[in-house]
């Protein structure tokens, strides 16, 4: 089913009516500022990436356990990393009632966080991550969601083109993949009202996963980087899972003891490849990992497998996640683990 786009002008009412943004209208970039960013580019300086999760896709930081540090970034290019994704739960920090202001010391932390990437030479992708409501009343949320991508496409326009741009994560449930198709195309818009320049991620529906693509439609702006999850077999990266309903169950499942597991893996890969093939895209693989639960050795060897078949393809990935339940680095003992040589392979 198709749904009617609001008309073309509401990108534009909202940016006349955004407060709390320090982008004025006539410092907008116009498409003649730069030349136009290659995707493909820009997605190699993600090649080895990683997400800082837990921390701002929290209802507040530090509320799920971990809170950023700086130091998070200078180890993370220390071990050979060339990127960050980080989740941000913008919706958390932004007034209900138009223009949907955003919490400006929020922002800062946000800001702060991008100059620490920078800093250590690191590509950052900034997200719109839990969003919840857009879940379950996605239509009634859709303008608090624009005007939030108003505020920040004029927030970030004169950022270095090392930050990426994520539209929204692994929409699902009542956020369908057609409305998907819709909403992705306004939030594009409204963006480039602002930014005619900046690289933009986009995910798949639902839950970001690799069916979502064939259902997947894009404009024809061609600064996009199509972003895919992976956590197959979910039995095995999830087993244990205290969210996951009967995750208990699948505890003490093994990866990589058959041949069948490899030939499943090569198989889902190469799908990927095809779809970015027929339709010119690069890709990135935004999420991947096993939870703590599962068996270190298959922990080990799935994420090396997933690692070796997205840099042979040519995708980037971003692995998940830095330090909570499947982290690759231990806060404790203030040491990387055992995934790292299979994240990092020199």
């Amino acid at each position: 089913m198709k749904y009617i786009c609001l008309p073309l002008l509401f990108p534009i009412v909202l940016m006349l009516t955004f407060c709390g943004c320090d982008k004025p209208l006539a410092s907008q970039k116009p498409a003649s500022f730069v030349p136009e960013t290659d995707p493909f580019f820009q997605n190699s300086k993600l090649t080895r990436s990683i997400n800082l999760g837990n921390m701002l896709e929290a209802p507040a930081e530090g509320e799920w356990g971990l809170s950023l540090q700086a130091e998070y970034f200078s180890i993370i290019a220390k071990a050979g990393f060339t990127g960050i994704r980080l989740p941000v739960r913008w919706s958390a920090h932004a007034d209900t009632v138009a223009p949907y202001a955003l919490d400006p010391a929020f922002l800062a932390r946000v800001d702060w966080a991008i100059d620490q990437a920078f800093q250590q030479n690191l590509a950052i992708v900034v997200n719109t991550h839990h969003y919840v409501e857009m879940m379950t009343a996605p239509t009634e949320h859709l303008p608090r969601l624009l005007g939030i991508w108003g505020q920040l496409a004029s927030h970030f326009v004169d950022r270095s083109d090392n930050l990426i741009l994520e539209l929204f994560n692994e929409p699902n449930e009542a956020f369908s993949s057609d409305l998907w198709n819709n909403y992705l195309l306004q939030i594009i818009d409204t963006i480039r009202v602002f930014d005619s320049t900046r690289t933009l991620m986009v995910g798949t529906a639902p839950w970001g996963g690799i069916d979502g693509l064939e259902n997947l439609e894009l404009p024809e702006d061609s600064n996009l980087i199509v972003t895919v999850h992976y956590y197959n077999p979910f039995h095995f990266t999830h087993q244990g899972a205290e969210w996951s309903e009967g995750a208990d169950a699948w505890l003490g499942t093994l990866w990589g003891t058959q041949a069948g597991d490899f030939s499943a893996l090569q198989y889902d890969f190469q799908r990927i490849k095809s779809w970015s093939l027929d339709h010119n895209r690069a890709i990135n693989i935004g999420e991947f990992g096993a939870y703590r639960r599962a068996d270190m050795t298959s922990r080990v060897i799935w994420t090396r497998s997933v690692v070796t078949l997205s840099e042979d393809l040519g995708f980037s990935w971003s692995y998940w996640e830095f330090a909570s339940g499947f982290g690759a680095y231990d806060l404790g003992n203030g040491e990387w683990n055992e995934l790292l040589s299979a994240l990092i392979q020199n």
